[in-house]
């Protein structure tokens, strides 16, 4: 079992969104295709302008973190979105790929809870370098199975808001929603996720404790009862007399006798 660093500040919530910067950087692309779309009232300025407004953000992450990763990672699901709002012919389509991508991780987060392996619990472990010990012990899995349980409720009250507004054609609301119910949705799946991650640390640290204590223990036993053992062949050795020795001592008493 390894070692919990109690020590080791956890990352608040802000920062596991990316803070105030990562939550502008993510809105400002939806905020775009909305704003262009409703002043100019024509898709394909709306596509292009959302397209280009996730590309900038692209750039600017790429030149902070010094890699292209995040660049990659801006343009991508926007431009999936872009596409599907432009094979569809209308604004609404702009929003589809992320209505679907909510069902889809709600499932797979709900999944994971059935079968005994909460995502919550899994990822955070993956992305902070630790095994996966705590999945022997049944009260953390409980822990993370809650914390997977609230994200898998985010996801699907996402998908059920927002698809209920693209069926009614509500654009501008699909907007707020898809921004109201993301980072202070998922700010609260992150809470679950911290409060199941620190009582998980804090039942392991225990255990670990108590298996040190039983080692510390066992091994103290060990050397009191090697050192009772040499004690009794000590005594043994003392007390029990040499039978070949006391033998000659015989013999050479008879000889004698036997001279005289």
């Amino acid at each position: 079992m390894t070692s919990v660093k109690t020590e080791e500040k956890q990352p608040t919530v802000l920062e596991q969104m990316g803070g105030v910067s990562g939550m502008l950087y993510s809105s400002l692309p939806v905020l775009v295709f909305v704003i262009v779309n409703f002043a100019t009232k024509n898709l394909m300025a709306a596509i292009i302008s959302s397209l280009a407004a996730a590309l900038v953000i692209g750039v600017v992450l790429a030149v902070r973190k010094g890699t292209i990763q995040p660049a990659i990672s801006a343009v991508f699901g926007v431009g999936i979105a872009a596409f599907i709002a432009y094979k569809t012919g209308e604004a609404k389509g702009f929003f589809l790929f992320g209505i679907w991508q909510s069902v889809v991780y709600g499932s797979a987060f709900l999944l994971s809870i059935i079968v005994r392996w909460p995502l919550a619990g899994v990822i955070w472990t993956f992305l902070n370098g630790r095994d996966r010990s705590w999945r022997d012990d049944k009260a953390t899995v409980r822990d993370y199975d809650i914390a997977t349980f609230v994200w898998a409720l985010v996801f699907f009250a996402r998908f059920v808001v927002q698809r209920w507004l693209y069926d009614e054609n509500q654009v501008g609301w699909l907007a707020v929603a898809r921004l109201g119910m993301g980072y202070p949705l998922m700010a609260i799946a992150l809470l679950a996720t911290v409060w199941a991650v620190r009582r998980a640390d804090k039942r392991l640290k225990a255990a670990e404790e108590a298996a040190e204590a039983r080692a510390k223990e066992e091994a103290e036993a060990r050397s009191e009862a090697e050192a009772e053992e040499v004690l009794a062949r000590t005594a043994d050795d003392l007390l029990t007399p040499d039978m070949d020795e006391l033998k000659r001592v015989v013999d050479a008493e008879s000889r004698d006798r036997s001279r005289d």
